[in-house]
């Protein structure tokens, strides 16, 4: 809706918000609620049904159910009667997102967004759903008519009803606790995850299964783990990476990556652009070019890191969450072409692009690449042409999880490709976070916009985070950088450890009661956060040589281990930790500075070398790694370490790279 068609409209109470998603909501004739007591009690005092509509500023599927439903008087109206309605921004209550997601998908077998919910006074889930039309279309009932049968089915079966929504949830607490496995962790489970993934693998077009299509990050992480020893898992690591950077998923003009392919081929993205996935693919393209020299590899990081350091930037050194899908109420509208401007602009790249008068998508052209080289003056062209055009919206708000994970792409992919503004990003946004997204008592929070930090941090803002932090120490050997890791993952054992049956809940002790405390095992669009904060835990056990992170992360692990063996595809992460577990991490130190220390560090960041920790002598660094480390013959010296017994040491950066090389 745009700022004129609001002007003369009122406001409901999400106005007050900061979120994004919920402030376009904020002129809608519905009587909104954000999530909260106010909400929750009135329901209580009028015995109304909470109808609790989650979504997120970047989905179309939102703004078309808005534009249809929402906007609508006669709708409002009925909706406002018969309800209490609450407005929820699955980005900034994930939490809220993952209860109710369960209970849709428990009571449809699917899930998605615009997700549609009714509940009781109590937040107990009844009924539920995705997107519902205006009018009955496609099997589909009109919203109207669902909200019509779910008033008279309260009225007239409500307690029975709210007994149904008890039963639902008892169902999805005892699916959700881990099947306990007695079994001793192997390496066995590396290999069948190869084995399983092959299964699922498109050998035609890369990526696993057919449309729609997602990256899966942690499934290439987890597969580029065992390529160095399984030729199907290098093979399919290169062939996914290589088509997606070639197909229309990746922003062929601007840089970065489409949240999913609506095909098999990687052709028509979904246009939205979102934080977490660029975080992640850059990654996983740095990690792909330290084991396959691949200049395609390489470019896809870096343009992919730009692109979010120019698009996705606040002059504070945040990140925000996301790039809408729509421009002009059109989806994809800002990146797609007519046959004929593209020619007016840039003749030479129409071949290269695939551009044809009769297109490729809706009679319009979704540029993909011909070869790994693009034609770089007709691209730059093009670029400035397209910045002429009206923007997706933007999500202006920062998360903590999301901005870990950036931070961490950032930092690996500056150390390897000797981009020290991409470590100085991370840097800035890391001090940012741990000065200013906290409460007053210093307890990280989850949420940041406007200046108002908001909704206490879960699990997956501390392990995210831990890890940008560790992962700037090896970038930097900056001593706060570690210590405020080793802080906060102390805080995170405090708040979410499981006493009672180990790993880590999603929420703190000190979060508000929902219907349940969930312990999120598998994963879908991040990684586990269990998973990311085990591989922490293992890195701060390997630097420090205290025993009890180890163990901490070995039950994490052991946690997750019935679902590695039947779903690796969802526990891509956990595998990863579950071959640093195994492994004999190798510890590097180097000492020393100026030009000779910097090839070496060179040396390190130039190849895949996924187990290990590196670290530096700064002073005020306490680990026992770096005792009797000192140069040799006043050079700059190498140490690669296992079980801290050490090779011989090094200045020369071959010998180095022969000593990583080494099983």
């Amino acid at each position: 809706m745009s700022e004129e068609s609001t002007a003369s409209k009122p406001a409901n109470r999400l106005a007050e918000e900061t979120s994004p998603y919920l402030l376009q909501h904020a002129h809608n004739p519905v009587d909104w609620y954000p999530w909260g007591d106010e909400a929750l009690q009135l329901a209580e005092q009028e015995n109304k049904p909470l109808f609790i509509s989650i979504g997120y500023s970047a989905c179309h599927w939102c703004h078309v159910m808005e534009r249809e439903s929402f906007e609508d008087p006669k709708v409002a109206e009925q909706m406002n009667r018969d309800f209490v309605c609450i407005k929820v921004d699955r980005e900034e209550r994930p939490d809220l997102d993952a209860i109710y997601m369960d209970a849709v998908q428990g009571l449809t077998g699917q899930g998605g967004w615009p997700m549609s919910v009714f509940a009781s006074p109590e937040g107990i889930p009844f009924f539920g759903g995705t997107y519902f039309p205006p009018d009955d279309r496609h099997g589909l009932p009109s919203f109207s008519k669902v909200l019509g049968g779910v008033a008279r089915a309260w009225s007239e079966n409500g307690d029975r009803m709210v007994e149904g929504g008890k039963q639902l949830v008892a169902r999805i607490v005892e699916l959700n606790a881990p099947p306990k496995v007695d079994d001793e962790l192997s390496k066995d489970l590396l290999d069948d995850a190869v084995s399983s993934m092959e299964r699922v693998y498109d050998s035609s077009h890369g990526g696993f299964g057919s449309a729609p299509k997602f990256p899966q990050p942690p499934v290439l992480e987890m597969l580029l783990r065992r390529a160095p020893t399984h030729p199907a898992a290098a093979e399919m690591v290169e062939t996914t990476l290589r088509r997606m950077a070639l197909g229309g998923i990746y922003d062929q003009v601007g840089g970065g990556f489409s949240r999913y392919s609506v095909d098999s081929r990687w052709l028509v993205p979904h246009f939205e652009k979102m934080l977490y996935d660029n975080a992640q693919l850059a990654r996983v393209y740095t990690r792909a070019w330290q084991f396959y020299s691949s200049p395609l590899f390489k470019r896809i990081a870096v343009e992919t890191l730009e692109y979010v350091l120019r698009d996705l930037t606040d002059p504070s050194g945040y990140f925000y969450a996301s790039e809408d899908a729509d421009s002009e109420g059109v989806e994809g509208k800002f990146y797609v072409w007519d046959y004929q401007e593209l020619v007016d602009i840039a003749p030479e790249a129409a071949r290269y692009y695939g551009v044809t008068e009769a297109g490729n998508f809706e009679r319009h052209n979704i540029l993909t690449a011909a070869s790994d080289g693009p034609p770089v003056k007709a691209r730059r062209k093009l670029f400035e042409a397209r910045e002429k055009r009206v923007r997706p919206g933007l999500d202006t708000k920062a998360l903590t999880s999301w901005n870990g994970l950036t931070i961490t792409a950032l930092a690996e992919a500056g150390m390897a490709f000797d981009r020290p503004d991409f470590v100085e990003a991370a840097e800035k946004a890391a001090a940012f976070l741990v000065e200013n997204v906290k409460d007053s008592s210093g307890r990280l929070k989850h949420s940041y916009k406007d200046g108002r930090a908001r909704v206490l941090g879960m699990l997956e803002d501390y392990a995210y985070l831990a890890e940008a932090l560790f992962t700037l120490w090896e970038a930097t050997f900056e001593p706060r950088w570690l210590e405020q890791c080793r802080q906060l993952t102390g805080e995170m054992l405090e708040l979410f450890w499981d006493e009672a049956d180990g790993g880590l809940f999603s929420t703190g002790s000190d979060h508000e009661q929902l219907i349940m405390r969930q312990k999120e095992i598998v994963e879908s669009v991040t990684p586990a956060p269990n998973a990311v904060a085990a591989l922490v835990l293992l890195k701060l056990a390997e630097l420090t040589g205290d025993g009890e992170p180890k163990d901490r992360a070995g039950a994490i692990i052991k946690m997750a281990q019935a679902y590695m063996a039947k779903a690796p595809q969802a526990c891509g992460t956990y595998v990863c930790a579950l071959d640093f577990y195994l492994s004999t991490p190798k510890a590097i130190v180097i000492v020393g500075e100026g030009k000779e220390a910097a090839k070496l560090i060179d040396t390190v960041w130039g190849r895949f070398v996924p187990n290990k920790v590196l670290a530096g002598s700064p002073p005020g660094i306490d680990s026992p790694l770096l005792e009797g480390k000192t140069t040799v013959d006043g050079r700059p010296t190498a140490f690669v370490c296992e079980n801290f017994a050490c090779q011989a040491p090094t200045s020369d950066p071959k010998v180095l790279a022969e000593q990583l090389s080494r099983a």
